[in-house]
This record gives structure tokens, sequence and C-alpha cells, in this order.
């Protein structure tokens, strides 16, 4: 029969950074999926919608020679084609190029050119790579950000780079095209992928800085496109540098997968070896590393946490390798050396994962101190607070509860309601409040009727 511990134990977990990153790379070369596939082609309609929208209602006072227009798609197009990796995507140096358009063309054209750019690189990315045509379409929905700054130019009546209050202009529309962006990102990716605003934070903050740095460069080169057209190719030097960058960039992540791979397949592997010599442990061990990463998640922790958190909690019990089977699953109280054994458990995966080194090194540290008490009673080091490293008292609560949830040789699965008052009476002794009140929050998100802890 299913019960609350059978719907609650297992959340689905939130990606980490490597997993992010993985998925990206895949589906930047995979058909779309029926999600993202309405997502983007709602967002190029939108976007497609609203230029013409632009080009038809607004004012301008410039004239764009078609020499002019021709630059500035190429240029751009150029700028969109390299991508500097992020987890969820990638960033392009494109503002560089963005500001000066901004400035040369009519503004109410400038989001129409960036669509043709954008398309047109995408064009030759399908054709050098074999990817879908349908993202040649697509691509025009990255667009979106040129949007709001192109009517911020139109609302100012397009001043000259070269006048005073160009700097003012550029300074909103920069903030107007940050936030709009921001929104889209945030909003594509939780409706396509359902990648928590959470995990984007620091992406996101990487595009931000990077438009930040170019957009006064952008603006000098304007006040140069103002004499001739041709200033509009004077970002391709530092476009090339970029490049150069961002082909390092890649490599370093390719470096970081491998490791990363290496590091959780050695880890997937001892729980294996784990869950072979104890079919209980292996279980439970998955079902704490559910529990432990949507708790780390509700704390707002951020991905390297996330990262040391899940394999922690596959680990936690390797230790148990070295205790005899019959001791584990005895039915009854276990002696003092018995109960001493079982208590070296944490000692003993220090021991086998430490020597190991890098990642998993730092599990084996945090394997150590997962029975350790908030108040300080607990064991091996009698550690207390904030002292007990928070993936420790995390591991350790949900732990525990999974504990108290399963069918043991000793015991029956404890009940929903006396499991969350023991929780609740160890609240600030053996558990850490906040955590305490974190995993009550994901258990209570994932049954029909919350179980709120007793005042």
């Amino acid at each position: 029969m299913a019960s609350f511990a059978d719907s609650a134990a297992t959340p689905p977990a939130p990606p980490t950074v490597d997993e992010l990153l993985a998925v990206t790379r895949e589906r930047s070369h995979a058909p779309l999926r029926l999600r993202e596939r309405v997502v983007r082609w709602a967002t190029a309609a939108i976007v497609l919608a609203a230029s013409l929208a632009l080009v038809t209602l607004g004012p301008t006072g410039r004239d764009g020679s078609l020499y002019a227009f021709v630059l500035a798609a190429a240029a751009f197009a150029i700028a969109y084609s390299i991508d500097v990796e992020t987890v969820v995507g990638a960033v392009t140096p494109t503002t560089v190029v963005f500001v000066p358009i901004l400035f040369c063309l009519p503004a109410r054209t400038v989001p129409l050119v960036v669509c043709a750019a954008c398309c047109l690189a995408q064009l030759v990315t399908c054709a050098r790579t074999g990817d879908p045509l349908e993202k040649v379409v697509v691509a025009a929905g990255n667009a979106w950000f040129a949007l709001a700054p192109a009517l911020v130019v139109v609302c100012f009546h397009e001043p000259a780079a070269t006048e005073l209050s160009a700097w003012a202009v550029i300074c909103v529309a920069l903030g107007a095209q940050l936030g709009s962006d921001i929104l889209r990102i945030l909003g594509c990716e939780w409706l396509a992928l359902r990648v928590s605003p959470r995990l984007l934070a620091r992406p996101i903050a990487q595009v931000c800085l990077i438009d930040l740095l170019l957009a006064p460069v952008g603006l000098l080169i304007a006040v140069a496109a103002g004499v001739t057209d041709a200033a509009l190719l004077l970002p391709l030097p530092l476009l090339v540098l970029v490049a150069l960058y961002a082909r390092e960039r890649s490599k370093r992540f390719d470096h970081e997968l491998e490791l990363s791979d290496a590091y959780r397949g050695t880890a997937f592997l001892l729980g294996d070896v784990v869950e072979a010599d104890d079919s209980y442990t292996g279980k439970h061990s998955r079902q704490v590393v559910a529990l432990v990463l949507a708790v780390c998640e509700r704390l707002g922790l951020d991905s390297e946490t996330l990262r040391l958190a899940e394999l922690t909690a596959l680990l936690h019990d390797v230790g148990k390798l070295r205790v005899p089977p019959e001791i584990i699953n005895k039915p009854g109280p276990l002696s003092a050396s018995e109960l001493e054994l079982v208590r070296a458990h944490t000692l003993e995966g220090e021991r086998l994962l430490v020597p190991i080194g890098g990642l998993l090194a730092d599990v084996g540290r945090l394997v150590r101190s997962c029975h350790e008490r908030f108040d300080g009673g607990g064991y091996p080091d009698g550690l207390a607070g904030a002292a007990i490293p928070l993936v420790a008292r995390i591991v350790a609560c949900c732990d525990a509860w999974d504990a108290m949830r399963s069918d043991r040789p000793y015991r029956a699965a404890l009940p929903v309601s006396v499991a969350l008052a023991e929780l609740e009476a160890e609240r600030g002794r053996q558990f850490d409040p906040a955590v305490v009140d974190a995993l009550v929050t994901v258990l209570d998100a994932r049954v029909p009727q919350p179980y709120a802890l007793a005042a």
C-alpha cells in the first residue's frame, strides 16, 4: 500500500550545474521537444509581431542606407555566432555591436534587423552542424532583448551618440534590455525545462556583467559610426578576442564535465557496492539523496553545495561495508561492542573516500559528521551547532526521517504523525531547526493533506 514515505521520500531532485550544462549541450543540437517547441515558437512569434509593429508605428528622424543595414546585420550575426558557454545556453557578445546599431539605424528598425541577423547566424550554424532548420525560425525569439531598448531610444527621440544625453539614454536602454531579457530567460527556462530560477542566478549575473562591460565600448563605436558606417566593423577585433576566450572556456567546461563524471561514476559504483552488500542500505541511501537535494534547493544553496550534498547523501553509509551484515540486520538490541562497530561506520566511510582525493575526499570528511547532533551529543567528534558542516546537518535529518519511515528488522515503519512528532521533539537537539523546517516544507508539498509540525 502506498504511504506518505513512498511519495515524499523520493521527490524529484533539482539538477546540478554539471547536469544543466550537460543537458544544455545535448539539447543545443537536438530537435526541440514539445514543451520547448511551444515556448520557443511562441517567443519568436511575439518578437516578430512586436518588431513589425514597431517598424510600422514607431516615429523616426533617421535615414539608414542599405549599406549600413547590411553592415549592421553582418556584424551582429558574427557577434551572435560567438558563444560564451553557460549552464543554460550561451552568452553572446552582441552588446558591443547592438549599441552602435541603436544609434546609427532608425531605432524602430533595430529589432527587425536583429531578428534577421539571429536567423542568418543560426542558418550558418545549422548548415555546419546539421541542426534542425526549425531552429533558424525560432532564433528570432532571441531578439527579444532588442525590443525594450529600441523602444527607449524611440521615446527619447533618437539622440545622436555624440550628444551628452546619449549616455543617459544608453543607461535606461541597458536597464530595460537586462530587465526584459532576465524575465524572458527565467520564464522560458521554467516553462520549457522547469529549471529553477535559483540555479539561473549565476549565469544571468554573467550575462549582465558582460553587457555592462561592453556597453560603453559600443557607445564609443557608435560615435565613430557617426562619421562613417564602416565603423560598425570596429568591434571585430574585440570579437576575435572574445571568441578565443569562449574557446578556452569551452575546453575548461569539457575538463570539468569529464572530472565530474569520473567522481559521480566512482560514487555511484560505491553506492552499487553498498546496495549489493545490503539492499536496505542501498535503497535507503538513494531515497535520502532525493530528500537531501530537495531540502538543499529549499534552503537556496549553491550548485557546488548541491553536488557535495548529493554525493554525501549517496555515500553517507558507505562505511557500513566494514560492519558485519549480521550486526547491521540484527533484529534485537545491539551490545555495547556491536554499537561501537556500527558507530565507527562514519570513520570507516571517511577512510574509504579521503584517499580517492578531489571531490570525494571532501565528501569523505562530510560523511564523518553525518551522525553529529545539533546539541553536541553525537559522534564521532561531538560537534555542535554551526560547527557541524551544513551538508552533514541536512543529511542527518533526512537520514533520520527515511529511517523512521522504513521497516527494519527490529521495528516496523513509524506512522507519519509519530515520525513528525519525533522531528519536532529533536528540533534544536538532534537536528538543526532550519533543516527541520525545510524538510517538513518539502514533505508537505508532496502530499494532498499537509502535516504541519506541532506549535
